[in-house]
């Protein structure tokens, strides 16, 4: 017996030294790999690799381990780096390629740093932020009275549940372009009652309420089912009603949940509203058309693409900083 055990500890032995020998093997490889990709962050990384492979040989291996850590640090550092200077590279790169071509298209100092055109611009972009805001208005209502008419029980209200399904089913196959085409020219020269004295403006936020008050009120829906079955039946059983239940229990715990989905189907309602310009909105996007009608380039799409970005990319790092404290609320508990 105690040569079987011997031969199974030199085994477990043979085997440690091997993923050793392994790792010290990736490590300097993946160093000497960074080091080739971005020198000036690879090379440190290539220093501590070779400092872990001599401290494991000498079998002072919490050292190792530390130096391993620092080789991999670096390797990263080197990765990110690296990428991001070849990417700039790159990019000034075909800037100036085909002398300018890509910079005279897109990047034109005529329009770039014309104040005519950045005024005429910001005119267009404020009604894309309008019909934003009041679209976004209507839908947080619309959305959540649609979510709960969906989970109203009983098979008396079957009825308004499968109409309320077929319109989120209706308006999440249209695609938003073609809701703004049939609503914002279509109902005008049907000379629908109510909806036919609305402006461009009003048919547009009207569309887009429609196409996102359906995706949303998913969002809502899923919140609202992912709160437990107990904590309605706790309500009810105090005496709450089902739509006190809803309100004071159910709601409140939904929408801690779901204000990152929203918020990002918010994000993707504010780039829509550049869809608005197909019914001859003057919004950026048709300003933009005209400004480069008239001096022969594409700058005024990448000056309103700018613009979009000023509004979009605020809201994209916010729901970032959202899911990071759902994160930590969520690890405290």
């Amino acid at each position: 017996m105690s040569d079987v055990g011997d031969a199974s500890e030199l085994l477990l032995v043979r085997s440690a030294g091997n993923r050793r020998r392994a790792g010290r093997v990736l490590t300097y490889r993946t160093a000497a790999v960074t080091s080739l990709l971005f020198p000036p962050t690879g090379i440190p990384a290539l220093l501590h690799s070779l400092r872990a492979s001599s401290l494991v040989r000498k079998q002072e291996l919490e050292q190792a381990r530390l130096a391993g850590q620092r080789a991999r640090d670096w390797a990263w550092i080197s990765v990110g780096v690296g990428l991001s200077v070849y990417t700039v590279a790159f990019l000034v790169w075909l800037v100036q390629a085909n002398s300018g071509g890509v910079r005279k298209a897109f990047f034109s100092s005529k329009l770039l740093w014309s104040g005519d055109t950045w005024h005429s611009l910001l005119k267009g972009f404020w009604i894309n932020v309008q019909v934003f805001a009041y679209a976004e208005t209507i839908v947080l209502v619309w959305a959540l009275l649609v979510a709960v008419v969906r989970l109203l029980p009983g098979r008396a209200c079957a009825p308004v549940r499968w109409l309320a399904t077929a319109y989120v089913d209706v308006f999440r196959g249209i695609p938003s372009l073609l809701v703004i085409l049939l609503i914002g020219l279509g109902l005008p020269q049907a000379r629908v009652p109510i909806v036919r004295d609305f402006s461009d403006i009003q048919m547009c936020v009207l569309a887009l309420s429609l196409t996102y008050g359906a995706y949303v009120s998913e969002v809502y829906r899923a919140g609202i089912e992912s709160v437990h079955w107990s904590q309605a039946a706790a309500a009810r059983s105090l005496g709450l009603s089902y739509f006190q239940t809803l309100r004071h229990v159910v709601v409140p715990q939904a929408l801690r949940r779901i204000g990152p989905p929203v918020l990002n189907d918010f994000i993707g309602l504010q780039k829509d509203t550049a869809l608005i310009s197909v019914i001859g909105v003057l919004d950026v996007l048709n300003r933009a058309r005209f400004a480069n009608n008239a001096a022969g380039s594409l700058t005024a799409y990448s000056m309103a693409a700018l613009l979009f970005l000023a509004v979009t990319i605020p809201f994209t790092r916010y729901l970032d900083y959202i899911l990071r404290r759902q994160k930590r609320l969520l690890a405290g508990q």
